[in-house]
């Protein structure tokens, strides 16, 4: 059974390093930018250009535009605070929560922000590798009832409009970055069965957004995407920052004047020291996708800059949706670390029959799995055993009598598991693969 644990970034960061390979030092870069919340405010990513590289800021974790409804029935409406499901899976301890949040709809709106709500998730969705896993997410969309439609800043700076969550443009004056209160964001976020990632969707045409990660210290949950409602460009940012938190991935980006990289071999699937000929005779990090066609075009080799330095580290492809929005496309090594970040957070199966109860070689033993279509990235395996041997008869069967396994009669008890593997070819890594394993056992008598 998958036990949800709510760690740091930091603490992720190391259990990384448990399916790194052994030659791999862990470190993060001396000066990379973090969002752990200080007292001058929180580290967020932006995209300038909806077609480009990001950048990093801090910005305050409240809002100058959070203010108490002028109309006292404002925050009384029913719809505030009410929870919708987008997409219910499975149980929340075998899924990854994402809870979506509209800020600047009134009351008269919110079936206009549910929609918003399933149409983002559907774009996001509409990419790879989200696409293939996408039956291992639940996502609730809580209402927000603003007093104002729309958005502070938008169209124009001296713009204000009084909203459940505060979002704004010109955040940190950054005409395209949206902020928004993280305390009141979290007072609707806590309403949802279980978040481990925040979408807020801000009404608004207008491109824009930001991305807050490594918040589970202060949240419970780990990030925050902002992202407009009515600009599909908008959906890159929100698929880019959940790979932050879902697969761990490093920016493939970096900065002018950033110079040399200065720390150890850090810990992101996505990014190395390592040059393509280090990296195949140590076996390290991407060694498997060398010379591989990428989806985002080309090959993939070692290109020189990325983790915000431009020189002494490198990333695995020339562009990709960690580099900038001007492509949907993760590259092969970010989908399979995404994958694994998937199963890091989430099990493709779930127990219908207690496995803590001894039962009767006669009783039926069921479980649900995932569902993750066909023709897509992944190829769950679901497998039975009787005492650690295959019942191969009872290949992908969600229910099974353990007598009709070959279970014996007799005093002596015996254990019936059943296993899921993800034999999906995105995935090269013995230790991912290991990942993407999860079973279940009972005990049996005779």
């Amino acid at each position: 059974m998958h036990i949800r644990i709510r760690r740091s970034a930091a603490a992720i960061a190391l259990a990384l390093s448990a399916v790194l390979p052994a030659t791999s030092t862990v470190a993060v870069a001396a000066e990379a930018p973090t969002a752990t919340e200080t007292a001058s405010g929180v580290g967020v990513e932006y995209f300038p250009d909806p077609a480009g590289e990001g950048a990093r800021t801090r910005v305050p974790a409240d809002s100058p535009h959070t203010q108490p409804p002028t109309n006292p029935r404002q925050r009384t409406a029913a719809q505030d605070g009410e929870v919708v499901p987008i997409a219910e899976t499975g149980p929340t301890a075998d899924r990854l929560d994402v809870t979506i949040i509209g800020d600047g709809y009134t009351a008269a709106q919110q079936e206009d922000f549910l929609q918003d709500a399933r149409a983002k998730w559907d774009a996001v969705t509409d990419i790879e590798p989200y696409k293939s896993y996408e039956g291992l997410f639940n996502v609730w969309a809580v209402q927000a009832v603003s007093q104002d439609s729309g958005v502070t800043g938008d169209p124009t700076q001296d713009v204000t409009r009084n909203t459940a969550l505060g979002s704004y443009f010109f955040c940190d004056e950054i005409e395209r970055l949206i902020c928004a209160d993280l305390d009141k964001t979290k007072s609707y976020a806590d309403k949802a069965p279980a978040t481990d990632l925040v979408i807020v969707v801000s009404n608004s045409t207008k491109y824009g957004g930001a991305g807050y990660s490594g918040l589970a210290g202060d949240y419970g949950y780990d990030g925050v995407s902002t992202l407009s409602s009515d600009n599909a460009q908008s959906t890159l940012i929100a698929a880019h920052e959940m790979a932050h938190s879902i697969g761990l991935l490093a920016d493939e980006y970096q900065y002018d004047g950033y110079g040399d990289y200065p720390g150890d071999e850090p810990a992101a699937a996505n990014v190395s020291k390592l040059t393509a000929d280090r990296m195949a005779a140590q076996g390290a990090k991407w060694a498997d996708w060398l010379g591989e066609a990428d989806p985002s075009g080309g090959m993939v080799d070692t290109f020189e800059g990325g983790d915000y330095y431009e020189y002494g580290i490198y990333r695995p492809t020339a562009d990709s949706i960690m580099r900038s929005l001007n492509t949907d496309q993760f590259n092969l090594p970010g989908r399979e670390a995404m994958i694994a970040g998937f199963y890091r957070s989430a099990n493709a199966l779930t127990p219908l029959a207690d496995p803590a109860t001894r039962t009767s070689r006669f009783a039926r033993l069921s479980v649900s799995l995932a569902t993750l279509p066909a023709g897509t990235l992944a190829r769950p395996q679901l497998r039975w055993y009787v005492d650690g041997r295959e019942a191969r008869q009872a290949r992908g069967r969600t229910s099974v009598v353990p007598a009709a396994l070959g279970v014996p009669s007799g005093r002596r008890a015996h254990t019936v598991t059943a296993r899921v593997v993800d034999r999906t070819a995105a995935v090269r890594s013995a230790e991912v693969r290991a990942m993407t394993s999860n079973s279940v056992t009972w005990t049996v008598k005779g």
